[in-house]
């Protein structure tokens, strides 16, 4: 037994603080946290800094010696802080990221102190049955059967691997599981439409499958899947000899926000015996906004669904989410059978493990924050801030088809939108491919420019060969009014790039 060295002997320890030290850390955290969410509308939404400037103020040796909360704390605030873009900012509308909730920070601060390992039932009772609740009203929401059952897992790409892993599973057994990929006798097809996150190639890569394996489908002038062509595929491919496992259909592109036709689709999938997975990750918690609910028709009959609980649920990161309508044809691909995870309960409810149905052994306890939002807000509450987001891209459509120096690339189907800047020897008439990419680098300009400036913030997408400014609307801050202050931002932006390289932005005309 090692002994605890004489002169450490009831010396006090950071690692193991007094209930006043704790008070005190938490209470100064506290009070920074409500300050932040007070503030936040205030902050410039991007750093100006560089890697350098912050290597050259944050490195150091590892420490040997303990520094006292307060001085860490400081750090925090003085470079971390202003060293971050702020995703919560009300027009913070790149990518698709969400503000995070108060309520969240905290289950997700109970949760790392309660420390539960939710790698079975029997490792966390309760937290384990409050995941099965959560999971429920999550089912609940997207209308699926009461016999579905899913996890959580740290995001949509590990969902969209783990559905991919269990299609396979079912359509190859045990074979390809023991002796790999090429045990099995004839390549696989996997089918997405030309706008699928590449998240779904790069779990083919990672599953043996294959990119080249993983079939592009054309999409309609909405951006929807062709199931014509959907058809046409997977028939080229068995008279080819190869083999169709899965069709991924999208609930909310990650360019346009375009929701595939679900009950179409699954209809294709019946008739063929292909695994349905549904790519729902950014829309899926879309169908509890009534205007949108219609969209989702046929979502239920998909084997699978990933969503991202950190996009339209408010959460902060890191929260991904799985649904399988029967996840018994899914445990197969998972399922454990080594000594030190063998399960001793009888009851079923208590046998329960998590890795059977995943590839994660160790799992964060996720599911409090889902749980304490969902019940604290109510899904009234998160239905009515997603229906006000979708109003927001609405009437920025609506400006912009409205103006006479902005185009809009792309219908609004949820609440993304991309549109570009025109300056005014450009807006009437057709151009030559050499002016569409004058305009295409103006608008990029613009683009950083806006970044800059720090009051709004968009990104970038390809929309028909073009550079769009792209946004999404996820945050339950954002109203109408700032909207409207994105496009004057943007204006403001293309008036600056203009007076800076004029001759580029006349030949854009």
């Amino acid at each position: 037994m090692t002994s605890i060295p004489p002169d450490r002997r009831g010396v006090e320890s950071a690692l193991d603080p007094s209930t006043e030290q704790i008070r005190d850390m938490v209470a100064r955290s506290v009070d920074w946290v409500t300050a932040h969410h007070d503030s936040i509308r205030d902050l410039p939404i991007a750093p100006r800094t560089s890697a350098a400037a912050l290597k050259e103020t944050l490195a150091e040796p590892l420490p040997v010696e303990g520094r006292d909360f307060a001085d860490l704390l400081r750090v925090f605030r003085e470079v971390v802080v202003p060293g971050t873009r702020h995703n919560g900012h009300p027009r913070f509308f790149g990518y698709v990221s969400a503000p995070g909730t108060a309520v969240a920070s905290v289950a997700d601060f109970l949760a790392s102190a309660l420390n539960a390992n939710l790698t079975a039932w029997r490792s966390a009772p309760a937290p384990a049955e409050l995941e099965h609740v959560a999971i429920d009203w999550i089912k609940e929401a997207l209308g699926c059967d009461p016999g579905a059952g899913g996890l959580f897992m740290s995001g949509g790409s590990m969902a969209n691997f783990t559905a991919l892993a269990a299609a396979r599973h079912r359509h190859c057994g045990d074979t390809v599981a023991t002796h790999g990929a090429a045990a099995h006798p004839a390549p696989l097809r996997v089918y997405a439409s030309t706008e699928t996150h590449h998240s779904i190639h790069k779990a083919a890569a990672l599953l043996g499958i294959g990119r080249a394996n993983v079939r592009d489908i054309p999409v309609d002038a909405r951006f929807r899947m062709d199931v014509d062509a959907l058809v046409r595929a997977i028939e080229e491919d068995r008279a080819a000899g190869a083999e169709p496992l899965c069709v991924v259909a999208n609930a909310g592109t990650v360019v346009t926000g375009a929701v595939d036709p679900l009950a179409d689709i699954a209809a294709v999938a019946r008739e063929y015996g292909l695994w349905m997975h549904v790519d729902a990750c950014y829309g899926g918690f879309a169908r509890l906004s009534p205007t949108a609910r219609p969209l989702f028709d046929g979502l239920s009959e998909a084997d699978s669904i990933a969503l991202d609980p950190h996009k339209w649920l408010y959460l902060p990161a890191d929260c991904g989410c799985l649904i399988y309508r029967d996840p018994e044809a899914a445990r197969p691909a998972f399922s454990l059978d080594a000594d030190y995870t063998r399960v001793t309960q009888t009851e079923p409810a208590e046998a329960f493990a998590f890795w059977d149905y995943g590839p994660d052994l160790s799992r964060r306890f996720r599911a409090l924050k889902v749980w304490m939002t969902l019940a604290h807000a109510g899904s009234r509450a998160v239905g009515d801030a997603i229906e006000s987001n979708l109003d927001c891209a609405r009437h920025l459509a609506e400006l912009v088809e409205g103006s006479a120096d902005f185009e809009l690339l792309a219908p609004v189907e949820l609440s993304i939108f991309c549109f570009r800047y025109l300056p005014p020897n450009a807006r009437a008439g057709s151009r030559s491919r050499t002016e569409e990419e004058q305009l295409d680098r103006l608008n990029e300009r613009i683009m950083l420019a806006v970044q800059q400036a720090g009051s709004s913030y968009l990104s970038n997408a390809t929309v028909n060969g073009r550079f769009a400014l792209r946004g999404c609307v996820l945050n339950y801050r954002t109203t109408r009014r700032d909207m409207e202050i994105l496009l004057d931002d943007v204006r403001r932006a293309a008036e600056q790039v203009v007076e800076k390289t004029p001759e580029d932005s006349t030949d854009a005309a």
